[in-house]
């Protein structure tokens, strides 16, 4: 798998964080907060690929970019950045040497916690 990070979802994700557009949970609260199947699949319906990937900081393009999974790390709940996301899919990332992506994770959890603009 050749998973890389998803430049343009990492400034999405930079951009919603800098308009208050996060929610400050814990990692425990992403398994509840994480978009079901079927609201992916809803999102998807209304907005297409395109938007879907701007929730997922990592891309895979050994798999084709209209289906779900070329995209993962997801970040957010489509609406909102969601911190317990973040620190999921950051763990997840380091987990499996995915060091860009944890990196980004990084900084975008710093920057929910105030301590980067």
């Amino acid at each position: 798998m050749s998973v890389k990070l998803n430049k343009k979802a990492f400034a999405f994700a930079k951009k919603l964080i800098t308009d208050g557009k996060v929610v400050h949970d814990e990692r425990d609260d992403w398994s509840e907060a994480a978009p079901s199947t079927e609201q992916e699949n809803a999102f998807i319906d209304k907005h297409g690929y395109t938007e879907y990937s701007n929730w997922h900081l990592g891309v895979d393009d050994d798999k084709p970019d209209d289906t779900k999974g070329h995209y993962s790390f997801p970040f957010g709940d489509f609406t909102k950045v969601r911190r317990g996301g973040v620190i999921s899919l950051e763990s997840r990332a380091a987990q499996n040497d995915h060091d860009d992506i944890a990196k980004a994770a990084k900084d975008l959890l710093n920057r929910i916690d105030g301590e980067s603009k």
